[in-house]
């Protein structure tokens, strides 16, 4: 058994479409609605090309994959001006093996904070869902902004990953969502 993590290309496009599919299945019963949930294979081909995507590949098989989205794209809502991680998945096969933790570690510290150097990374999840704003607060992730999307409340998790750069550089971006902080949106 060999685990390997590395940046996906459009090659991976298909098998990524399969992943997401399985992987999102849950939410789309729950009628959440993430792109991701009805993402095609030109979509996901699309953000292999414009952001960045890991995958996990255990014996050369896609097992996970994780997209991270910068904030300089025109044309996109970006709401802070952090890597945005998006497209999370495991394999419903390998779920429960730490495989998405090892997958985001590596995304988390030694890409944006060891090599990016970013101050922080964000993530933005359905409250409704019954276990994923648990899973990233045990990660280190704090909500910091609610919102109304498709009828469903999603909160938006940030997680500092450079702390000295985050509280030197960053604070004018934390006291700027501090109206709409989760105590004052609950």
């Amino acid at each position: 058994m060999s685990d390997s993590i590395r940046i996906a290309t459009a090659d991976d496009a298909p098998a990524l479409h399969r992943l997401l599919h399985a992987a999102y299945q849950p939410l789309k019963e729950m009628n959440i609605r993430f792109t991701a949930t009805t993402a095609d294979v030109v979509l996901v081909r699309e953000t292999i090309r414009r952001h960045t995507s890991f995958v996990l590949e255990r014996d050369g098989e896609i097992i996970a994959t994780v997209s991270v989205r910068f904030p300089w794209p025109t044309g996109e809502n970006h709401l802070a001006s952090y890597p945005f991680i998006h497209w999370f998945a495991v394999s419903p096969d390998f779920k429960r093996q730490s495989i998405g933790s090892t997958l985001l570690d590596h995304v988390e510290l030694a890409f944006l904070r060891d090599q990016i150097k970013a101050p922080a990374v964000y993530l933005a999840t359905a409250t409704r869902h019954p276990w994923l704003v648990g899973i990233y607060e045990r990660r280190g992730y704090e909500g910091f902004y609610k919102h109304i999307r498709h009828d469903d409340e999603i909160l938006l998790l940030r997680k500092i990953l450079n702390p000295e750069i985050y509280e030197k550089l960053e604070v004018a971006e934390y006291k700027r969502f501090e109206p709409q902080l989760l105590a004052h949106a609950q």
